[in-house]
Protein backbone atom coordinates (compact mmCIF):
# COMPACT_ATOMS: atom_id res chain seq x y z
CA UNK A 1 0.00 0.00 0.00
CA UNK A 2 1.42 3.32 -0.82
CA UNK A 3 1.54 5.89 1.87
CA UNK A 4 -1.21 7.37 2.29
CA UNK A 5 0.08 11.20 2.66
CA UNK A 6 2.31 10.93 -0.34
CA UNK A 7 -0.59 9.61 -2.62
CA UNK A 8 -3.01 12.67 -0.70
CA UNK A 9 -0.19 14.79 -2.22
CA UNK A 10 -0.40 13.34 -5.35
CA UNK A 11 -4.42 14.16 -5.73
CA UNK A 12 -3.27 17.67 -4.49
CA UNK A 13 -1.15 18.42 -6.92
CA UNK A 14 -3.35 17.18 -9.55
CA UNK A 15 -6.15 19.17 -8.21
CA UNK A 16 -3.70 22.48 -8.28
CA UNK A 17 -2.74 21.42 -12.10
CA UNK A 18 -6.01 21.07 -13.43
CA UNK A 19 -7.22 24.75 -12.01
CA UNK A 20 -3.83 26.48 -13.35
CA UNK A 21 -4.74 25.46 -16.87
CA UNK A 22 -8.42 26.49 -16.23
CA UNK A 23 -6.78 29.55 -14.82
CA UNK A 24 -4.76 30.10 -17.77
CA UNK A 25 -7.78 29.52 -20.34
CA UNK A 26 -9.24 32.04 -18.64
CA UNK A 27 -7.02 34.13 -17.37
CA UNK A 28 -8.29 34.29 -14.10
CA UNK A 29 -5.50 33.36 -11.39
CA UNK A 30 -8.40 33.17 -8.70
CA UNK A 31 -10.21 30.90 -11.08
CA UNK A 32 -7.01 28.73 -10.38
CA UNK A 33 -7.47 28.38 -6.47
CA UNK A 34 -11.54 28.08 -6.77
CA UNK A 35 -11.48 25.37 -9.04
CA UNK A 36 -8.31 23.74 -7.01
CA UNK A 37 -10.27 23.76 -3.77
CA UNK A 38 -13.74 22.59 -5.52
CA UNK A 39 -11.77 19.65 -7.26
CA UNK A 40 -10.30 18.79 -3.78
CA UNK A 41 -13.62 19.12 -2.09
CA UNK A 42 -15.56 16.97 -4.52
CA UNK A 43 -12.98 14.21 -4.26
CA UNK A 44 -13.49 14.26 -0.36
CA UNK A 45 -17.61 14.57 -0.43
CA UNK A 46 -17.41 10.84 -2.57
CA UNK A 47 -15.38 9.22 -0.91
CA UNK A 48 -17.51 10.70 2.43
CA UNK A 49 -20.75 9.40 0.99
CA UNK A 50 -18.68 6.11 0.00
CA UNK A 51 -18.06 5.48 3.74
CA UNK A 52 -21.57 6.58 4.63
CA UNK A 53 -23.10 4.01 2.06
CA UNK A 54 -20.63 1.49 3.60
CA UNK A 55 -20.94 1.50 6.96
CA UNK A 56 -25.10 1.79 6.63
CA UNK A 57 -24.96 -1.05 4.26
CA UNK A 58 -23.12 -3.14 7.11
CA UNK A 59 -21.13 -4.96 3.98
CA UNK A 60 -18.37 -5.31 6.58
CA UNK A 61 -16.28 -7.80 4.49
CA UNK A 62 -16.07 -5.64 1.91
CA UNK A 63 -13.21 -3.02 1.44
CA UNK A 64 -14.34 0.14 -0.41
CA UNK A 65 -11.85 1.05 -3.26
CA UNK A 66 -10.29 4.68 -2.41
CA UNK A 67 -7.26 7.10 -2.96
CA UNK A 68 -5.09 8.88 -0.80
CA UNK A 69 -5.85 9.42 2.70
CA UNK A 70 -9.09 7.64 1.99
CA UNK A 71 -7.82 4.43 1.01
CA UNK A 72 -5.81 4.24 4.67
CA UNK A 73 -9.42 5.29 6.75
CA UNK A 74 -11.12 2.67 4.53
CA UNK A 75 -8.55 0.13 5.92
CA UNK A 76 -8.30 1.01 9.29
CA UNK A 77 -12.59 0.90 9.69
CA UNK A 78 -12.22 -2.38 8.03
CA UNK A 79 -9.62 -4.05 10.55
CA UNK A 80 -11.58 -2.35 13.34
CA UNK A 81 -15.37 -3.55 11.98
CA UNK A 82 -13.16 -7.29 11.86
CA UNK A 83 -11.63 -7.09 15.10
CA UNK A 84 -14.90 -6.09 16.71
CA UNK A 85 -16.22 -8.68 14.82
CA UNK A 86 -14.05 -11.63 16.30
CA UNK A 87 -14.27 -9.79 19.66
CA UNK A 88 -18.47 -10.56 19.63
CA UNK A 89 -18.66 -13.38 18.32
CA UNK A 90 -16.01 -14.46 21.55
CA UNK A 91 -18.41 -12.62 24.01
CA UNK A 92 -21.13 -14.44 22.79
CA UNK A 93 -20.04 -17.50 22.84
CA UNK A 94 -18.33 -17.02 26.60
CA UNK A 95 -21.95 -16.27 27.64
CA UNK A 96 -23.00 -18.96 26.05
CA UNK A 97 -21.22 -21.22 28.33
CA UNK A 98 -21.92 -19.11 31.09
CA UNK A 99 -25.51 -19.72 30.32
CA UNK A 100 -25.04 -23.39 29.91
CA UNK A 101 -22.90 -23.60 32.99
CA UNK A 102 -25.09 -21.42 35.33
CA UNK A 103 -28.62 -23.75 33.85
CA UNK A 104 -26.81 -26.96 34.72
CA UNK A 105 -26.09 -25.50 38.69
CA UNK A 106 -28.89 -26.66 41.35
CA UNK A 107 -29.07 -23.95 43.20
CA UNK A 108 -31.30 -20.57 41.72
CA UNK A 109 -29.45 -18.14 39.88
CA UNK A 110 -31.31 -15.14 39.06
CA UNK A 111 -29.77 -11.79 36.91
CA UNK A 112 -30.89 -8.27 38.54
CA UNK A 113 -30.22 -4.97 36.61
CA UNK A 114 -29.53 -2.04 38.47
CA UNK A 115 -33.13 -0.96 39.41
CA UNK A 116 -33.97 -4.91 40.57
CA UNK A 117 -35.24 -5.88 37.52
CA UNK A 118 -34.88 -9.73 36.52
CA UNK A 119 -32.63 -10.05 33.71
CA UNK A 120 -32.26 -13.65 33.45
CA UNK A 121 -32.54 -16.41 35.23
CA UNK A 122 -31.82 -20.45 35.56
CA UNK A 123 -34.24 -23.69 35.19
CA UNK A 124 -33.61 -24.08 38.95
CA UNK A 125 -34.87 -20.56 39.75
CA UNK A 126 -38.24 -21.50 37.77
CA UNK A 127 -38.39 -24.44 40.12
CA UNK A 128 -37.26 -22.77 43.74
CA UNK A 129 -38.60 -19.55 42.96
CA UNK A 130 -41.35 -20.15 40.51
CA UNK A 131 -40.32 -17.83 37.65
CA UNK A 132 -41.62 -17.94 34.48
CA UNK A 133 -39.77 -16.32 31.83
CA UNK A 134 -42.66 -13.81 31.05
CA UNK A 135 -41.73 -12.56 34.36
CA UNK A 136 -38.25 -10.94 32.41
CA UNK A 137 -38.09 -7.28 33.12
CA UNK A 138 -39.77 -7.72 36.29
CA UNK A 139 -38.82 -6.58 39.79
CA UNK A 140 -37.62 -9.18 41.84
CA UNK A 141 -39.06 -8.02 45.08
CA UNK A 142 -43.20 -7.81 43.09
CA UNK A 143 -42.43 -11.74 43.00
CA UNK A 144 -40.89 -12.74 45.75
CA UNK A 145 -42.98 -10.77 48.78
CA UNK A 146 -41.26 -11.84 51.78
CA UNK A 147 -40.45 -8.73 54.81
CA UNK A 148 -37.00 -10.59 55.17
CA UNK A 149 -36.31 -10.35 51.44
CA UNK A 150 -37.06 -6.75 50.63
CA UNK A 151 -34.96 -5.52 53.44
CA UNK A 152 -32.31 -6.97 52.57
CA UNK A 153 -32.74 -6.32 48.63
CA UNK A 154 -33.41 -2.56 50.14
CA UNK A 155 -30.49 -1.99 52.53
CA UNK A 156 -28.15 -4.39 50.20
CA UNK A 157 -26.32 -5.92 52.71
CA UNK A 158 -24.72 -8.24 50.59
CA UNK A 159 -21.67 -9.53 53.08
CA UNK A 160 -25.00 -11.83 55.18
CA UNK A 161 -27.34 -14.27 53.62
CA UNK A 162 -31.38 -14.26 54.36
CA UNK A 163 -33.68 -17.38 54.66
CA UNK A 164 -36.81 -18.06 53.51
CA UNK A 165 -39.86 -20.12 52.43
CA UNK A 166 -39.71 -20.57 49.01
CA UNK A 167 -42.60 -18.88 47.28
CA UNK A 168 -44.09 -21.87 45.47
CA UNK A 169 -43.57 -24.42 48.60
CA UNK A 170 -44.17 -23.58 52.51
CA UNK A 171 -41.53 -26.59 53.35
CA UNK A 172 -38.77 -25.54 51.26
CA UNK A 173 -36.51 -23.22 53.01
CA UNK A 174 -34.41 -21.15 50.61
CA UNK A 175 -30.71 -19.71 51.79
CA UNK A 176 -30.46 -16.43 49.37
CA UNK A 177 -27.32 -14.10 49.07
CA UNK A 178 -26.74 -11.18 46.47
CA UNK A 179 -23.44 -10.84 44.88
CA UNK A 180 -22.71 -7.97 43.09
CA UNK A 181 -20.31 -7.71 39.86
CA UNK A 182 -20.07 -5.62 36.61
CA UNK A 183 -21.57 -2.27 36.60
CA UNK A 184 -24.39 -2.06 38.59
CA UNK A 185 -25.36 -6.08 37.85
CA UNK A 186 -26.10 -8.62 40.85
CA UNK A 187 -26.51 -11.97 41.11
CA UNK A 188 -28.73 -13.78 42.77
CA UNK A 189 -28.44 -17.25 44.20
CA UNK A 190 -30.81 -18.87 46.36
CA UNK A 191 -29.80 -22.65 47.40
CA UNK A 192 -32.38 -25.10 49.20
CA UNK A 193 -31.33 -26.04 52.46
CA UNK A 194 -34.40 -27.94 53.38
CA UNK A 195 -32.22 -30.75 54.37
CA UNK A 196 -29.75 -29.10 55.97
CA UNK A 197 -32.32 -27.16 58.28
CA UNK A 198 -33.87 -30.51 59.31
CA UNK A 199 -31.07 -31.89 60.30
CA UNK A 200 -29.66 -29.05 62.51
CA UNK A 201 -33.36 -28.93 64.50
CA UNK A 202 -32.48 -33.01 64.77
CA UNK A 203 -29.33 -31.95 66.12
CA UNK A 204 -30.25 -29.54 68.16
CA UNK A 205 -33.60 -31.95 69.57
CA UNK A 206 -31.33 -34.24 69.94
CA UNK A 207 -28.76 -32.67 72.04
CA UNK A 208 -31.40 -31.00 74.40
CA UNK A 209 -33.44 -34.23 74.76
CA UNK A 210 -30.43 -36.45 75.52
CA UNK A 211 -29.41 -32.92 78.14
CA UNK A 212 -33.01 -33.03 79.88
CA UNK A 213 -32.55 -36.95 80.16
CA UNK A 214 -29.31 -37.12 81.58
CA UNK A 215 -29.84 -33.88 84.06
CA UNK A 216 -32.32 -36.09 86.55
CA UNK A 217 -30.09 -39.05 86.85
CA UNK A 218 -27.11 -36.95 87.03
CA UNK A 219 -28.56 -35.15 90.03
CA UNK A 220 -29.19 -38.54 91.54
CA UNK A 221 -25.84 -39.68 91.35
CA UNK A 222 -24.56 -36.38 92.55
CA UNK A 223 -27.11 -36.31 95.95
CA UNK A 224 -25.58 -39.99 96.50
CA UNK A 225 -21.92 -39.09 95.79
CA UNK A 226 -22.48 -35.58 98.18
CA UNK A 227 -24.15 -37.99 100.67
CA UNK A 228 -21.29 -40.62 101.00
CA UNK A 229 -18.74 -37.77 100.86
CA UNK A 230 -20.00 -36.42 104.02
CA UNK A 231 -20.27 -39.68 105.84
CA UNK A 232 -16.67 -40.65 105.00
CA UNK A 233 -15.68 -40.71 108.47
CA UNK A 234 -13.52 -43.77 109.45
CA UNK A 235 -13.28 -44.77 105.75
CA UNK A 236 -9.96 -45.50 104.63
CA UNK A 237 -8.05 -42.75 102.80
CA UNK A 238 -8.36 -43.98 99.53
CA UNK A 239 -12.19 -43.85 99.49
CA UNK A 240 -12.13 -40.38 101.05
CA UNK A 241 -10.31 -39.21 97.22
CA UNK A 242 -12.73 -41.47 95.45
CA UNK A 243 -15.40 -39.82 96.80
CA UNK A 244 -13.91 -36.61 95.88
CA UNK A 245 -13.03 -37.24 92.29
CA UNK A 246 -16.77 -38.72 91.53
CA UNK A 247 -17.95 -35.40 93.22
CA UNK A 248 -15.74 -33.73 90.91
CA UNK A 249 -16.78 -35.23 87.98
CA UNK A 250 -20.10 -35.01 88.76
CA UNK A 251 -19.74 -31.41 88.62
CA UNK A 252 -17.87 -31.62 85.33
CA UNK A 253 -21.00 -33.05 83.97
CA UNK A 254 -23.41 -31.28 84.98
CA UNK A 255 -21.47 -27.81 83.87
CA UNK A 256 -21.83 -29.71 80.05
CA UNK A 257 -25.41 -30.26 80.20
CA UNK A 258 -25.68 -26.77 81.46
CA UNK A 259 -23.57 -25.24 78.61
CA UNK A 260 -25.35 -27.38 76.15
CA UNK A 261 -28.92 -26.89 77.81
CA UNK A 262 -27.64 -22.95 77.86
CA UNK A 263 -27.00 -23.80 73.75
CA UNK A 264 -30.39 -25.59 73.21
CA UNK A 265 -32.32 -22.31 74.48
CA UNK A 266 -30.23 -19.73 72.71
CA UNK A 267 -30.79 -21.41 69.43
CA UNK A 268 -34.44 -21.82 70.36
CA UNK A 269 -36.76 -19.97 67.72
CA UNK A 270 -39.61 -20.07 70.75
CA UNK A 271 -36.78 -18.23 73.09
CA UNK A 272 -37.97 -14.72 72.47
CA UNK A 273 -35.42 -12.18 73.45
CA UNK A 274 -36.20 -10.37 76.92
CA UNK A 275 -35.89 -6.02 76.68
CA UNK A 276 -34.71 -5.31 80.13
CA UNK A 277 -33.01 -2.65 81.20
CA UNK A 278 -29.19 -3.62 81.90
CA UNK A 279 -26.91 -1.68 83.21
CA UNK A 280 -23.43 -2.75 82.40
CA UNK A 281 -21.41 -1.06 84.44
CA UNK A 282 -22.30 -2.38 87.51
CA UNK A 283 -22.99 -6.11 85.78
CA UNK A 284 -19.09 -5.58 84.54
CA UNK A 285 -18.22 -4.73 87.97
CA UNK A 286 -19.79 -8.34 89.68
CA UNK A 287 -18.22 -10.11 86.79
CA UNK A 288 -14.52 -8.92 88.04
CA UNK A 289 -14.94 -9.58 91.03
CA UNK A 290 -16.70 -12.62 90.56
CA UNK A 291 -13.04 -13.37 88.79
CA UNK A 292 -11.08 -12.43 91.18
CA UNK A 293 -12.22 -15.15 93.54
CA UNK A 294 -11.60 -17.26 91.09
CA UNK A 295 -9.94 -20.86 92.28
CA UNK A 296 -7.24 -20.79 89.83
CA UNK A 297 -3.23 -21.66 90.36
CA UNK A 298 -1.94 -18.14 89.19
CA UNK A 299 -3.99 -15.16 89.10
CA UNK A 300 -3.52 -12.75 86.66
CA UNK A 301 -4.37 -9.37 87.72
CA UNK A 302 -7.73 -7.58 86.67
CA UNK A 303 -8.79 -3.88 85.51
CA UNK A 304 -12.22 -2.68 84.79
CA UNK A 305 -12.03 0.57 82.65
CA UNK A 306 -15.67 2.33 82.40
CA UNK A 307 -15.54 5.20 79.78
CA UNK A 308 -19.47 5.10 79.50
CA UNK A 309 -22.46 4.55 81.61
CA UNK A 310 -24.70 3.41 78.46
CA UNK A 311 -26.87 0.47 79.38
CA UNK A 312 -27.99 -2.25 77.01
CA UNK A 313 -31.83 -3.35 76.09
CA UNK A 314 -31.73 -7.63 76.19
CA UNK A 315 -31.63 -10.26 78.49
CA UNK A 316 -29.37 -9.87 81.65
CA UNK A 317 -29.43 -13.50 81.92
CA UNK A 318 -28.00 -14.19 78.67
CA UNK A 319 -25.16 -10.87 78.64
CA UNK A 320 -24.35 -12.12 82.17
CA UNK A 321 -23.43 -15.92 80.79
CA UNK A 322 -21.58 -14.08 77.39
CA UNK A 323 -19.98 -11.19 79.73
CA UNK A 324 -18.54 -13.83 82.12
CA UNK A 325 -17.12 -16.46 79.67
CA UNK A 326 -15.09 -13.63 78.15
CA UNK A 327 -13.73 -12.83 81.08
CA UNK A 328 -13.47 -15.76 83.02
CA UNK A 329 -11.43 -17.15 80.16
CA UNK A 330 -9.34 -14.62 80.04
CA UNK A 331 -8.53 -15.06 84.18
CA UNK A 332 -8.38 -19.14 83.02
CA UNK A 333 -5.57 -18.94 80.16
CA UNK A 334 -3.55 -16.03 81.57
CA UNK A 335 -0.14 -16.61 84.12
CA UNK A 336 0.74 -15.30 87.13
CA UNK A 337 1.72 -11.44 86.34
CA UNK A 338 -0.06 -11.17 83.31
CA UNK A 339 -2.85 -8.42 83.03
CA UNK A 340 -6.80 -8.66 81.83
CA UNK A 341 -8.29 -5.64 80.89
CA UNK A 342 -12.10 -5.05 80.86
CA UNK A 343 -13.01 -1.61 79.09
CA UNK A 344 -16.63 -0.33 78.41
CA UNK A 345 -16.35 1.93 75.89
CA UNK A 346 -18.47 4.14 73.57
CA UNK A 347 -17.81 5.06 69.71
CA UNK A 348 -20.25 6.91 67.03
CA UNK A 349 -21.70 3.45 66.04
CA UNK A 350 -22.89 2.20 69.44
CA UNK A 351 -21.09 1.02 72.69
CA UNK A 352 -18.49 -2.00 72.89
CA UNK A 353 -16.51 -4.46 75.38
CA UNK A 354 -13.52 -5.29 74.96
CA UNK A 355 -11.61 -8.06 77.10
CA UNK A 356 -7.90 -7.48 76.17
CA UNK A 357 -4.97 -9.86 78.13
CA UNK A 358 -1.27 -10.35 77.90
CA UNK A 359 -1.54 -14.02 77.98
CA UNK A 360 -0.07 -16.57 75.91
CA UNK A 361 -2.24 -15.55 72.73
CA UNK A 362 -3.83 -18.09 69.96
CA UNK A 363 -2.44 -18.87 66.49
CA UNK A 364 -4.24 -17.23 63.92
CA UNK A 365 -5.27 -20.44 61.98
CA UNK A 366 -7.34 -21.09 65.58
CA UNK A 367 -9.30 -17.89 65.68
CA UNK A 368 -11.84 -18.59 63.00
CA UNK A 369 -13.05 -22.00 64.71
CA UNK A 370 -12.84 -20.47 68.66
CA UNK A 371 -16.80 -19.66 68.55
CA UNK A 372 -17.49 -23.57 67.45
CA UNK A 373 -19.02 -25.96 70.35
CA UNK A 374 -16.17 -27.91 71.36
CA UNK A 375 -13.36 -27.20 69.91
CA UNK A 376 -10.50 -26.39 71.71
CA UNK A 377 -7.18 -24.73 70.47
CA UNK A 378 -5.10 -27.92 72.84
CA UNK A 379 -7.20 -30.57 74.31
CA UNK A 380 -4.37 -29.87 77.09
CA UNK A 381 -5.00 -26.33 77.64
CA UNK A 382 -8.71 -26.39 78.19
CA UNK A 383 -8.06 -25.95 81.95
CA UNK A 384 -11.60 -28.02 82.67
CA UNK A 385 -13.48 -26.13 79.54
CA UNK A 386 -15.74 -27.99 77.39
CA UNK A 387 -15.01 -25.16 74.32
CA UNK A 388 -18.63 -24.14 75.02
CA UNK A 389 -18.38 -20.57 76.38
CA UNK A 390 -17.21 -19.26 73.18
CA UNK A 391 -20.23 -20.70 71.38
CA UNK A 392 -22.61 -19.38 73.58
CA UNK A 393 -21.01 -16.21 73.27
CA UNK A 394 -21.12 -15.91 69.82
CA UNK A 395 -25.26 -16.66 69.90
CA UNK A 396 -25.83 -14.25 72.52
CA UNK A 397 -24.30 -11.41 70.53
CA UNK A 398 -25.78 -12.85 67.69
CA UNK A 399 -29.58 -12.41 69.58
CA UNK A 400 -28.31 -8.91 70.50
CA UNK A 401 -28.02 -7.50 67.28
CA UNK A 402 -23.86 -7.42 68.34
CA UNK A 403 -20.76 -8.77 66.46
CA UNK A 404 -18.15 -10.21 67.79
CA UNK A 405 -14.80 -10.08 67.48
CA UNK A 406 -11.57 -11.90 68.02
CA UNK A 407 -7.95 -11.11 67.58
CA UNK A 408 -4.53 -12.88 69.25
CA UNK A 409 -1.17 -13.70 68.62
CA UNK A 410 1.00 -16.12 69.98
CA UNK A 411 3.00 -14.32 73.23
CA UNK A 412 0.98 -11.51 72.19
CA UNK A 413 -2.11 -11.32 73.74
CA UNK A 414 -5.33 -11.81 73.04
CA UNK A 415 -8.67 -9.21 72.57
CA UNK A 416 -12.15 -10.23 72.31
CA UNK A 417 -14.71 -7.41 72.25
CA UNK A 418 -18.25 -7.29 71.44
CA UNK A 419 -19.92 -4.18 69.79
CA UNK A 420 -23.51 -3.44 70.03
CA UNK A 421 -25.16 -0.97 67.48
CA UNK A 422 -26.53 2.28 68.95
CA UNK A 423 -30.15 0.90 68.36
CA UNK A 424 -29.21 -1.00 71.51
CA UNK A 425 -28.68 1.52 73.89
CA UNK A 426 -30.50 2.74 76.38
CA UNK A 427 -29.79 5.84 79.23
CA UNK A 428 -28.62 4.93 82.57
CA UNK A 429 -31.70 5.11 85.39
CA UNK A 430 -31.78 7.73 87.35
CA UNK A 431 -31.27 7.30 90.96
Amino acid sequence: MMNPWRSEFSIIFLALLLGSFFGKLFQSPALILWISLTAYLIHHLMHANRLLDWLRGGRSNELPKGTGIWEEIYYLIFRLRRRNRRRKKQLIRMLERFRTATAALPDATVVLSADDQIDWFNDAAGTLLGLRRSDVGQKIGNLIRYPKFNHYLRHADYQSTVGIPSPIAENIQLDIRIVPYGEDLRLLVAQDVTQLRFMERVRTDFVANVSHELRTPLTVIRGYVETLADNQHGLPASYAKIFRRMEEQTLRMQSLIDGLLSLTRLESASNQLLQQHVEVPKLLQAICTEALDLAIESKPGITLKVSSSACLAGSEHELRSAFSNIIFNAMKYCHEGDQVTVHWSENESGVALSVQDTGPGIAEEHLPRLTERFYQVEPGRSKGGFGLGLAIVKHVMSRHGAEFKITSAPEEGSCFSCHFPRTRMVAPKSS
